[in-house]
C-alpha cells in the first residue's frame, strides 16, 4: 500500500509539474492566464474599471426581478462564488506563495486579479447566456454549455472535458484541499486529530449539500459577508497595530515584483520565473479568475440579462485578491514571520515532511536540495542530537534540532530524547518519515518519531504565527486563533460551493441519477482529504485546476468578440438603469404568500 501511494503521489506531482512548470523559463498555463486576461481586458475596452459601479448597484439588489427564471437572487450568486474562491486560498495560498516566492509573489497575485476581472465578466455572461433550465425549474450553467452552444456541437469534447476536469477539480482544491488545511490548522493549534476534524467538516457539508443550491444559497448568503468582515477586521488590528511599517512593506512588495528577494533566514530565495509562477498560480486559485468554477454559480442567478449577471461576477477577484489577499500577505510581511523560524514540535509524519540531509547542505535556489546531499543509511542520533546530519522543514534548515520519541502520535504526551539509529532503507533517501527507529542497546525502537526545534512555517500556520505576532499582547498571545476560525469558515464555505460546481459539471456528464452519489462521494472525499500529506493535496489541486483552465480559456478566446457585441448593445439600451416597474413587481412578490 505504501508503495502504491508512493507511485501515485509522485505521478500527481510529475504531471502537475509539468502542467504548471512547462517550460521552466515562462510556464505555458501562466502565459495563456494573463495573456486571455490582457485579450479580454483590451478587447473589452477595461470593462472591469468603466462598469465597477454598475457592479455594485445590481449586487445591492436594484435590479433583483422575481419574475426573472433562476434560483439565485444577483447577491446570493455572488456569495455562492465568492464562499468558493474566498477559501483556503486566501489564508494558506497567499501564505503558500510567499514562502516559495517571497514578497514579489503578491504582486502578481494582484495582476491576476486586476486580469482575472475580465475573464471573470467573460466567463460568466457567456455561462448566462447558454444556461440551460431545467424541467424541475432549476438552472444549469456553466462554461461545458458555453462551450458547446457557444461554439457548436463539433466542439462537444472540449466541453465534456472540461466538465470532466471540474469534476476531478472539485475533489481536489475544492474539497481535499480545504479538509486538509483545516484539519492540520486545527491539529497545530488545538492538538485536535486529524480525524475527528474530518468527520466534522463532512458532516456539516452534507447538511447542506444535500439540499440542493437554494439551500447553499441561503447559507452562502449569510456565511460569506459574516467570514469577509470578521477577516479583515482581524487583518485590519494587525496593521493598525504595526502601521508604522506598512510603507515600507508595500515598498517591499513593489520592489521585489521583478528582482525577487535574496534567501534570508527561514525564505529560501527564487528566481523571477519561480516567483512569477508562484503569484499566478495562487493568485488563481484564489480568484479561480479564467479557471470556469465561478461560471457554473452564477449561471444560477435570477435574471434574464446575461450581462449584467457578468458585472456582478468581476467583482469576485476584487473582492476576493485585491482586499482579502493583501489583508492576509500584508499581515504576513509586515510581522516578518516569513523569513524567521517558529519553536515547534510536531510529528514526523506524511503531514509533516522532514528531510534529513548531510551535514552542511544547504537549501539552493526555489528551495532545492541536491540528491547528493540527501542523507542515507544509518543516521546516528545521541540524547537526542543528530550526529553528522541536518534536517530541513519547509525548505529551510531546523535550528537547534532534537528527535524525541513518543509513545502516542495523536497527542504527544512526555516524548523522551531519542539515542541510537535511525536506518533509511533503500529508495527512503532523505525521507524522515520512513526511518526505522534502533535502540542504543540494537533493539527495535517502537513509538512515534517527534521533532522539536525552531523550523519556518508554510501553509495557513504561517498565517496564524503572523496574526499571533501582530496582535501580541492585543490577543492574549492568542491572536493565531483568529486564524484558527477563519480556516474553519473558509473551508467549509469553499467546500459547499465547490460541491456543486461539481454536481452541475456530474449533471452535465451523466444525467440527474447520478448528482445524488456524486453529493456522497464528495461528502466522503472530504474526510479523507483530512488525513492527505499538504504536498499530494496542493498537486492534486494544482493539476486538477489546470486541466480544467485551459478548455475555458479557449472558449473565452473565441467568443470574447461575441460578446463585446452584446456588451454594446446593453449600453445602448439603456439598461445600466433598474428597468421600469421593478419597485411595483418587487413589492408585489414580496406580498405573496411564500409555498
Amino acid at each position: 500500500m505504501d508503495r502504491l501511494y508512493e507511485a501515485v503521489s509522485s505521478l500527481i506531482v510529475t504531471v502537475s509539474n509539468f502542467v504548471w512548470g512547462w517550460p521552466e523559463q515562462l510556464p505555458l498555463l501562466v502565459v495563456l492566464l494573463v495573456g486571455t486576461g490582457l485579450v479580454t481586458t483590451f478587447r473589452l475596452g477595461w470593462i472591469q474599471v468603466r462598469y465597477f459601479r454598475h457592479g455594485v448597484r445590481v449586487i445591492r439588489g436594484e435590479y433583483d426581478d422575481p419574475e426573472h427564471e433562476g434560483d439565485l437572487s444577483h447577491f446570493q450568486a455572488l456569495s455562492t462564488a465568492l464562499s468558493a474562491t474566498i477559501g483556503i486560498g486566501n489564508i494558506a495560498g497567499v501564505a503558500t506563495a510567499i514562502h516559495y516566492g517571497g514578497p514579489g509573489a503578491l504582486f502578481w497575485m494582484w495582476v491576476t486579479a486586476v486580469f482575472g476581472m475580465a475573464l471573470k465578466y467573460t466567463e460568466c455572461t457567456l455561462a448566462m447566456k447558454y444556461r440551460i433550465i431545467l424541467p424541475g425549474g432549476n438552472a444549469a450553467g456553466g462554461p461545458m454549455y458555453s462551450i458547446e452552444k457557444g461554439l457548436g456541437r463539433s466542439w462537444k469534447p472540449l466541453a465534456v472535458a472540461f466538465a470532466a476536469f471540474a469534476v476531478i477539480s472539485s475533489f481536489g482544491s475544492g474539497n481535499a484541499v480545504q479538509s486538509f488545511t483545516v484539519a492540520d490548522q486545527f491539529r497545530q493549534d488545538l492538538g485536535l486529530p486529524t480525524w475527528i476534524t474530518g468527520l466534522v467538516m463532512a458532516s456539516l457539508v452534507a447538511l447542506v449539500i444535500l439540499g440542493g443550491i437554494r439551500r447553499i444559497g441561503r447559507v452562502t448568503s449569510k456565511l460569506v459577508p459574516f467570514m469577509c468582515v470578521f477577516y479583515i477586521v482581524s487583518a485590519m488590528l494587525v496593521l493598525a497595530v504595526n502601521i508604522e511599517h506598512v510603507p515600507s512593506t508595500l515598498a517591499l512588495i513593489f520592489s521585489s515584483a521583478f528582482q525577487p528577494a535574496a534567501q534570508i533566514g527561514g525564505f529560501a530565495g527564487g528566481t523571477f520565473v519561480f516567483m512569477l509562477t508562484w503569484g499566478v498560480k495562487r493568485g488563481l486559485f484564489s480568484n479561480e479568475s479564467g479557471q470556469g468554477s465561478a461560471p457554473i454559480a452564477h449561471a444560477a442567478a435570477r435574471t434574464d440579462e446575461p450581462i449584467r449577471e457578468g458585472m456582478v461576477a468581476m467583482l469576485g477577484p476584487f473582492i476576493d485578491t485585491l482586499v482579502v489577499c493583501t489583508m492576509t500577505g500584508l499581515v504576513i510581511l509586515i510581522t516578518g514571520v516569513w523569513t524567521d523560524k517558529q519553536e515547534q514540535q510536531i510529528v514526523v509524519n506524511e503531514q509533516a515532511a522532514i528531510v534529513a540531509v548531510t551535514a552542511g547542505a544547504e537549501v539552493g535556489v526555489n528551495g532545492t536540495v541536491a540528491t547528493s546531499d540527501l542523507a542515507t543509511g544509518r543516521l546516528a542520533v545521541v540524547d537526542g542530537r543528530p550526529q553528522g546530519f541536518s534536517l530541513i522543514r519547509n525548505h529551510a534548515v531546523v535550528d537547534e534540532p532534537v528527535l524525541l520519541v513518543s509513545a502516542n502520535a495523536v497527542v504527544v504526551s512526555s516524548p523522551t530524547p531519542f539515542d541510537g539509529v535511525l536506518e533509511l532503507p533503500t529508495g527512503a533517501e532523505g525521507n524522515l518519515n520512513q526511518a526505522i527507529l534502533e535502540g542504543a542497546d540494537g533493539r527495535p525502537v517502537s513509538g512515534a518519531l517527534v521533532l522539536r526545534g525552531r523550523a519556518s512555517q508554510n501553509g495557513s500556520p504561517l498565517t496564524a504565527w503572523a496574526f499571533q505576532r501582530g496582535l501580541g499582547r492585543f490577543a492574549g498571545g492568542q491572536g493565531h486563533l483568529l486564524v484558527t476560525v477563519a480556516v474553519f469558515l473558509f473551508g467549509l464555505s469553499t467546500a459547499i460551493s465547490w460541491s456543486y460546481y461539481g454536481d452541475r459539471s456530474i449533471l452535465y456528464l451523466a444525467g440527474p441519477r447520478w448528482v445524488l452519489p456524486y453529493r456522497i462521494a464528495f461528502c466522503i472525499a472530504h474526510f479523507l482529504g483530512a488525513v492527505y500529506s499538504l504536498e499530494l493535496v496542493w498537486a492534486f489541486g494544482d493539476l486538477a485546476l489546470g486541466l480544467m483552465t485551459i478548455p475555458n480559456l479557449i472558449s473565452i478566446l473565441l467568443l470574447t468578440g461575441v460578446l463585446k457585441g452584446w456588451t454594446r448593445e446593453y449600453v445602448a439600451a439603456g439598461k445600466l438603469e433598474p428597468p421600469a416597474g421593478l419597485a411595483e413587481r418587487t413589492r408585489g412578490a414580496a406580498r405573496r404568500p411564500k409555498v
